[in-house]
């Protein structure tokens, strides 16, 4: 069963950065993919960042040029730069993972964008 953990929320100004981790229980080289989600209450998980198995990355357009996604092999761990930080960015961070087939989720991480 793979484990996903999430870490790097929290509260920030607007106009600040963070950067979330992602750290898998097993080698991130045999996933397929694996991607950041955000999900606000009441709301559906919507796609952050895709990274594909051959380390390709996509962010969604609306997010381009402030969020950034990355992979460290070596760490099992995926990461997510988020810079220029808004209000509207405040959300639960979600990890995800395919391998085999199966999908995982992480238990997400907190963020707030306040002043």
């Amino acid at each position: 069963q793979v484990q996903l953990v999430e870490s790097g929320g929290g509260l920030v100004q607007p106009g600040g950065s963070l950067r979330l981790s992602c750290t898998s229980s097993e080698s991130i080289i045999s996933f397929y993919r694996m991607a950041w989600y955000r999900q606000t209450p009441g709301n559906q998980r919507d796609p952050v960042a895709i990274i594909t198995f051959n380390g390709d990355t996509n962010v969604a357009t609306s997010l381009e040029g402030r969020f950034t996604a990355s992979r460290d092999n070596a760490k099992n761990t995926i990461f997510l730069q988020m810079n220029s930080l808004k209000p509207d960015d405040t959300a639960r961070y979600f990890c995800h993972a395919i391998k085999y087939g199966r999908s995982y989720w992480g238990q997400g991480t907190q963020v707030t964008v306040s002043s």
